[in-house]
C-alpha cells in the first residue's frame, strides 16, 4: 500500500522545543516515515504507511505530549439506504476519506456521524463521497444541536419518500391483480381471453418492473460501480430473471423444450409489489423511532420576553443574549437557562429531568429552558443560550448516542459484509443443482428456486435489529431524564453486577440539616432551637448555618446575640435575651464544668444513626440536644431496594468514619460500606471490586468522583453535580434522584433484551428461509417455496424487527414502595405494546 501524507493542525505550540517534542512523538509511532512540524502554520506534515498506523494513532501521539489536535463531529443525513450492506458500503467509503477518524452510519436514523480533522476534511468531501457510492445527502448537516428547521426538512423528505413508496406500491398492486388473474386462466375461467394473452401480461408487467422497480436497478448499478452488492442487487437479479425468462418465452417459444415455456411475469410483478409494501410499512415505522428527538425539539420556546432599556420586548428565542433579563409569566415556558433574580414560582421540570413533581424556585435558584412556569411571575438573568442550553445539550447527546454503534452490532456488521455475495453464490448453486439433478421440467424448478433464494434473503432485518432499538431506547431515556453518552454505554449498563454510590450528594442531600431537637428540663423545643439559632447566627460553621436555616423555616424570630465567642474545634457561646447559651461538643461541656450525663444516652443513639449531636447548655445547666445530619434524598431507600431487585450488589463509598457510614448504610440497605476513603482513592476502590470479577457502575456528582467514574465500567453522573463529573460519565441523570440510575439500568436491560430478540429472529429467518427457498426439503417432504411467498416473508421480516423495537416506547421506569425496612413492594420493568 502506498504511503499517505497528512497535514495535522496542532494547537498549543509556543517555541522550537514544542516543535521538537511533537516531531519526536510522531516519529516514534510505528509506520511513520517522516514528520515535519511548522510552528508558524501550527501544522504537522506526516508521511506514514496506512497499513501500519492510522491518523487516530498519530493524533493520540500528539495529544499525549500535551498539545491539541482539533477534532470536529458532523451528523450527515443520508437517503437511499435499505440494508446493512448499504451501511457497510458508506462506512468504508467515508473511512477512506483523508482526515476522517471514525464514521458510523445508522440505518434506522438514516444518518452518518463522522469525526474528522478540520481543514484536512470537510462536509463537501463527505457529501461527494456519499453521492459517489450511490446515495444522496438531502440537507446541510448539523454539528451539535440539529436545528428545528433542519429537522422539519428531514421529516418532510422522509414523508416524501414514504409517499413515493406508497404510490409505487399502489400502482404495482393494482397492475399485479389482473396479471395474476390472467396468468392462471385454469383457476379463473371467467377471466376474458385477452387478459391471458402473453403480450397483454407483458404490457401490464413492464411498468411494474421498470417504473415501480426502477429504484432496485439504480441501487444495483451504483453498487456494481463500487464492485459490491446489496439487497437491491438480489431483488433486481431475481425479478429480472423472472421477467426476461418470460420475455424470451414470448419472443422465442421454439427455443424452449416442451413443458418449460412457462411465464413468470406474475412472479416478477407480485414480488416487486410486496417488497414495495414492506418498504413503505418499514418507512412509516422507522419514522416513529425518532419521535424522542422531535418531542425534545418541540419543547423549545419560540419567543422570549426580555427587558431592554427599561422596556419589555417579545423577541425570537434565538435572539436572547447572555445576561439578558427575561420575564416569565404563569403558564409560559422558560425560554433559556438562567438564574432567578426576582419573584418566586413553581416550575414543572418533568420534560427535562423526568421528575413529575413541580419544583419551588426563589431568587438565586437556577431555571432550565423549556420547562413550564406553573404559578408566579418572575425575572431571571440568562446564563446559557442557543446551543449551550441544557435542552440543546440533551438533544446533542441523544443524537450522538443514536448515531453511535453498540458492540453487539459488530457481529451483525461482520455477517452482512459477506451476506449478499454468499447469497448470490447460493442462488447460482441452487440453479445449477436443480438444472442437473431436478425433476422435469428442471429449468422451471431451477428458475423458481433461484428467484426464491435471491428474494427471501434479507440483510435489512440484520441491519435494523440493533440501531432501531438503540434509537428508541436512548430516546426513551431522555424522556425519563437519563442521557446515554453512546450506544456502548446503553449496552454495558445491562451487564453491571455491582454499583458504587457516592454518599454525599448522591445518596444524601449534600448539605447538613436539622434532624432532631431534644430539650430537657424546663425548656420547650422551640425555645431550645430559638436560643441556639440566635447564637449560631454569628457562626460560620456549616452545622450552625443548618440550625439557623431550620429555625427560620419554623417561623422563629431570632434575637441578636452579645458577647459571642467561638471556641475552635469545640463550639460557641453567647448571651441571648439575658441568658448564657453554650453550644458545642461534649468536651466543651466538660471543660465548662456542665453536667450533661442526662444527654449521653440520646446522644449515643443519634450518633449510631449517623447524626451529629450538638450539646446545648443554658445558664450553666444541660438544655438539650440538636442533631444535624446530611439527610437522605427522597427516594434513596427505594432506589437501593430496586437495585437489589435488579440483582446488583450495592456499595456506598464515603470519606466519613465507619460508624457514621454504617449508620447511613443501614438506613438504606447498602450491602458494602467503603468508609474513610480519601477522594484520590475512590478509583482504587472501584478497581478492587473489578478485580473480584464484577462489572462496576459508579454513581457520583463531584469533581473528586471523576476518576472513579472514568475507572468504572459504567460511570453515572448526577446532573445536579459538576460539569467535570458529567464529562467523565457514560450516563447522566438530569435530576438529582438516584432512582434515575435504576431507570438507566432497567432501560438498558429492556433494550438489550429487545435487540437480542431482533437479532435472533433476523438470524433464524435467514438461516431457515434460505435453505427452504433452495428446495432443501423437496427430496424429503416435497416442499418448495413459491417466490411470491418468499417476497412476502422478506418484506415482513424488516417490518417485524422495527415493530418489535417500537415496543420499547412502552417502557415504564420501575418504581418500588418500601413499606418497612426489609419489605419491598413494587413492579419491575414493564413493556407494553406500543
Amino acid at each position: 500500500m502506498a504511503d499517505k501524507q497528512l497535514s495535522l493542525p496542532v494547537q498549543g505550540m509556543h517555541c522550537a522545543s514544542c516543535v521538537n517534542r511533537i516531531e519526536r512523538a510522531i516519529k516514534n509511532v510505528a509506520g511513520v516515515h517522516n514528520a515535519a512540524v511548522n510552528l508558524a502554520a501550527e501544522r504537522a506534515a506526516v508521511t506514514y504507511d496506512p497499513a501500519v498506523t492510522t491518523s487516530a494513532e498519530l493524533i493520540t501521539a500528539v495529544e499525549q505530549t500535551g498539545y491539541h489536535v482539533p477534532i470536529e463531529k458532523v451528523s450527515l443525513p443520508i437517503q437511499g439506504m435499505h440494508c446493512a450492506s448499504c451501511v457497510n458500503r458508506i462506512e468504508r467509503a467515508l473511512n477512506k476519506v483523508e482526515g476522517v477518524l471514525t464514521a458510523n452510519v445508522n440505518l434506522a436514523a438514516e444518518r452518518a456521524t463522522i469525526e474528522f480533522i478540520p481543514k484536512v476534511a470537510d462536509v463537501a468531501d463527505f457529501k461527494r463521497t456519499v453521492t459517489d457510492v450511490g446515495y444522496s445527502v438531502p440537507e446541510t448537516p448539523t454539528t451539535g444541536q440539529a436545528g428545528a428547521e433542519a429537522e422539519d426538512r428531514e421529516r418532510a423528505a422522509r414523508r416524501r419518500q414514504a409517499r413515493s413508496l406508497q404510490i409505487k406500491f399502489i400502482v404495482a398492486a393494482v397492475l399485479s391483480v389482473p396479471i395474476f388473474l390472467g396468468s392462471f386462466p385454469e383457476w379463473f375461467p371467467w377471466v376474458p381471453a385477452w387478459l391471458s394473452n402473453p403480450w397483454t401480461l407483458l404490457v401490464l408487467t413492464t411498468p411494474v418492473q421498470f417504473w415501480a422497480g426502477a429504484q432496485f436497478y439504480r441501487s444495483m448499478w451504483a453498487a456494481l460501480r463500487q464492485r459490491t452488492a446489496d439487497m437491491n442487487t438480489l431483488i433486481a437479479i431475481g425479478t429480472s430473471a423472472a421477467y426476461f425468462y418470460s420475455l424470451a418465452v414470448i419472443l422465442f417459444p421454439q427455443l424452449f423444450p416442451a413443458g418449460t415455456a412457462a411465464l413468470y411475469l406474475d412472479t416478477a410483478a407480485i414480488i416487486i409489489a410486496l417488497i414495495l409494501l414492506g418498504r413503505w410499512m418499514e418507512a412509516r415505522a422507522r419514522g416513529q423511532t425518532g419521535e424522542a428527538i422531535r418531542k425534545l425539539m418541540g419543547l423549545r420556546a419560540k419567543t422570549a420576553r426580555v427587558v431592554r432599556d427599561g422596556q419589555e420586548l417579545d423577541i425570537p428565542v434565538d435572539e436572547v443574549r447572555v445576561d439578558d433579563v427575561v420575564v416569565v409569566r404563569p403558564g409560559e415556558k422558560v425560554p433559556v437557562d438562567g438564574v432567578l433574580i426576582e419573584g418566586y414560582s413553581t416550575i414543572d421540570e418533568a420534560m427535562v429531568t423526568g421528575e413529575s413533581i413541580p419544583v419551588d424556585k426563589k431568587a438565586g435558584d437556577t431555571v432550565i429552558g423549556a420547562t413550564i412556569n406553573r404559578t408566579g411571575a418572575f425575572k431571571f438573568r440568562a446564563t446559557k443560550v442557543g446551543k449551550d442550553t441544557a435542552l440543546a445539550q440533551i438533544i446533542r447527546l441523544v443524537e450522538e448516542a443514536q448515531g453511535s454503534k453498540a458492540p453487539i452490532q459488530r457481529l451483525a456488521d461482520r455477517v452482512t459484509a459477506y451476506f449478499v455475495p454468499v447469497v448470490i453464490g447460493v442462488a447460482f448453486a441452487t440453479l445449477a443443482v436443480w438444472l442437473l439433478f431436478g425433476p422435469a421440467p428442471a429449468l422451471n424448478f431451477a428458475l423458481a428456486n433461484f428467484v426464491a433464494v435471491l428474494i427471501i434473503a434479507c440483510p435489512c432485518a440484520l441491519g435494523l435489529a440493533t440501531p432501531t432499538a438503540i434509537m428508541v431506547g436512548t430516546g426513551k431515556g431522555a424522556e425519563n431524564g437519563v442521557l446515554f453518552r453512546s450506544a456502548e454505554a446503553l449496552e454495558l449498563a445491562h451487564r453491571v453486577k455491582a454499583i458504587v454510590l457516592d454518599k454525599t450528594g448522591t445518596l444524601t442531600q449534600g448539605k447538613p440539616s436539622v434532624t432532631d431537637v431534644i430539650p430537657v428540663g424546663a425548656l420547650a423545643s422551640d425555645d431550645l432551637l430559638r436560643l441556639t439559632a440566635a447564637v449560631e447566627r454569628s457562626s460560620e460553621h456549616p452545622l450552625g448555618e443548618a440550625i439557623v436555616v431550620h429555625a427560620r423555616e419554623q417561623g422563629l424570630v431570632l434575637s441578636d446575640p452579645t458577647d459571642f465567642a467561638a471556641i475552635p474545634g469545640h463550639g460557641v457561646h453567647a448571651t441571648v435575651e439575658g441568658r448564657q447559651v453554650l453550644a458545642g461538643n461534649r468536651k466543651l461541656m466538660r471543660d465548662q464544668g456542665i453536667d450533661v450525663a442526662i444527654l449521653d444516652e440520646p446522644a449515643q443513639q443519634l450518633a449510631d444513626q449517623g447524626r451529629t449531636p450538638m450539646f446545648i447548655a443554658v445558664d450553666g445547666q444541660a438544655g438539650g440536644l440538636i442533631a444535624v445530619a446530611d439527610t437522605l434524598k427522597p427516594g434513596s431507600r427505594e432506589a437501593v431496594a430496586e437495585l437489589h431487585r435488579l440483582g446488583l450488589v450495592v456499595a456506598m463509598i464515603t470519606g466519613d468514619n465507619r460508624r457514621t457510614a454504617e449508620a447511613i448504610a443501614k438506613q438504606v440497605g447498602i450491602d458494602r460500606v467503603l468508609a474513610e476513603v480519601l477522594p484520590q482513592d475512590k478509583a482504587e476502590e472501584v478497581k478492587k471490586l473489578q478485580a473480584e470479577g464484577l462489572r462496576v457502575a459508579m454513581v457520583g456528582d463531584g469533581i473528586n468522583d471523576a476518576p472513579a467514574l472514568a475507572q468504572a465500567d459504567v460511570g453515572i453522573a448526577i446532573g445536579t453535580g459538576t460539569d467535570v463529573a458529567m464529562e467523565a460519565a457514560d450516563i447522566t441523570l438530569m435530576s438529582g434522584d438516584l432512582r434515575g440510575a435504576v431507570t438507566a439500568i432497567a432501560l438498558s436491560k429492556a433494550t438489550m433484551c429487545n435487540i437480542k430478540q431482533n437479532l435472533f429472529w433476523a438470524y433464524i429467518y435467514n438461516t431457515v428461509g434460505i435453505p427452504l427457498a433452495a428446495g432443501l426439503l423437496y427430496p424429503f417432504m416435497g416442499i418448495l417455496l413459491n417466490p411470491v411467498f418468499a417476497a412476502l416473508a422478506m418484506a415482513l421480516s424488516s417490518v417485524s424487527v422495527v415493530s418489535n423495537a417500537l415496543r420499547l416506547r412502552g417502557f415504564r421506569p420501575p418504581r418500588v414502595t418500601v413499606a418497612t425496612p426489609g419489605e419491598v413492594r413494587g413492579s419491575g420493568v414493564v413493556l407494553r405494546d406500543a
